[in-house]
């Protein structure tokens, strides 16, 4: 469907009545003349179309399996026209900036204990209070399998923070393009639905505007949290992780004019597009249930209430009453006193190890173990185009 087509069709939903996407997210502040909530991805978007229409899926997943490194050959058996599109896209803008780049890995395996907590208790639970983000999980084929999608969307983390992510040798470029026909596939599925259309305030889900509101739940989230844990960080070394994220949302497809030049920017664009949005759903709280029960699975060696009251310290109260979450007074006195003491001796400024440093220590580790692959895999999980949405959907 083309720009014009979707603006059409979501002009007619309001003028009968129904719910249009421009009446219940904030406008968006821009200079460029565009709104990146009525701009999608049309070209990918077509292609996946006629190939989710024409049954060719599968036969596209399976001959995408075995490409892994971002230098690697694209394999043959894929349809001209999606390998001719991938053929130009499988690279890094010309405005990317390879120190920098470099850098934002360093800093990532540096911080990468931080960056387990925040992206996996952090930004995977506040998506569930993401409205849109939430239905369109839930109504999807993944939101079906929520341990295989989380070990999915860690893949995309993991793969982004790796050592050589944007290097030949790295994969993260490849996990990007994967994610982008994905996203693809969903927008071409999901209007299908008469589930997610009885709940969605959009037509078709991952506008660019919704991408990038993906993008401030985990890299400018990410970021704050970190200033305000008082974790040190180099002005150098903020400004290479904002350049690691605004290569990977271009490379899902934003386009340029929209992503955020400057901390500063991405700050003010979360505020005005993110925190107002937050909010439950019965999606959402099921989905959230559902990702903070996988720990059942694996032993992270505390105890759900421990687990319930980090989610309540890293997003807030609201958001755990929004959940429902039970509270764990102990746990959360333990939690607040003994976090910051944790980042501390981590960071050399405390010379002797706090108490509770080792189940802090454990929890991390069992944390990211826990969405690789089901706990399985200590590298990647593969990334497929789904053919169908949530079964019954």
């Amino acid at each position: 469907m083309s720009n014009l087509s979707r603006r059409n069709a979501l002009s007619l939903g309001v003028a009968l009545g129904l719910v249009g996407a421009a009446s219940v997210v904030p406008a968006w502040a821009s200079t460029a003349g565009a709104d990146p909530w009525w701009v999608w991805d049309d070209e990918v978007d077509s292609l996946m179309a006629g190939l989710v229409d024409g049954g060719r899926v599968p036969a596209v997943n399976t001959a995408l399996r075995s490409w892994v490194d971002n230098a690697g050959p694209l394999p043959a058996g894929l349809p001209a026209d999606l390998a001719a599109w991938l053929q130009r896209v499988n690279r890094l803008p010309s405005w990317a900036d390879t120190a920098k780049l470099r850098r934002a890995a360093d800093f990532n395996r540096r911080k990468d204990t931080y960056l387990f907590v925040l992206y996996g208790l952090g930004s995977g639970i506040m998506s569930t209070v993401i409205p849109r983000e939430a239905r369109s999980v839930y109504w999807s084929a993944g939101g079906a399998a929520m341990q295989d999608r989380a070990a999915k969307t860690f893949t995309f983390g993991y793969d982004l923070s790796e050592a050589h992510a944007f290097e030949p040798s790295g994969q993260f470029v490849v996990t990007a393009n994967k994610t982008r026909l994905v996203h693809a596939a969903v927008r071409h599925l999901l209007p299908q639905s008469p589930h997610w259309r009885a709940v969605a305030d959009e037509r078709v889900p991952i506008s660019n505007g919704d991408i990038l509101v993906t993008f401030h739940s985990l890299g400018t989230f990410v970021h704050r949290k970190l200033r305000e844990w008082h974790v040190p960080m180099s002005a150098a070394d903020e400004d290479a992780f904002l350049h690691q994220w605004q290569v990977a949302i271009h490379l899902l497809g934003v386009r340029d004019e929209f992503i955020p030049k400057t901390w500063a920017e991405a700050d003010a664009q979360s505020v005005q597009v993110l925190t107002p949005l937050l909010a439950p759903t019965p999606e959402g709280k099921e989905l959230a249930a559902d990702l903070l029960g996988l720990t059942a699975q694996i032993d992270l060696g505390v105890t759900r209430g421990f687990l319930n009251e980090f989610v309540r310290y890293v997003l807030s109260n609201e958001v755990g009453d929004w959940l429902g979450l039970p509270r764990d007074y102990a746990a959360a006195t333990l939690i607040r006193t003994g976090w910051p003491a944790y980042i501390a001796f981590r960071e050399g400024l405390l010379p002797i190890a706090p108490a509770g440093f080792y189940l802090f220590d454990q929890f991390i580790r069992a944390l990211a173990m826990l969405f690789l692959n089901k706990g399985t895999s200590p590298t990647t999980t593969p990334i497929t185009i789904p053919t169908g949405n949530r079964p019954g959907a």
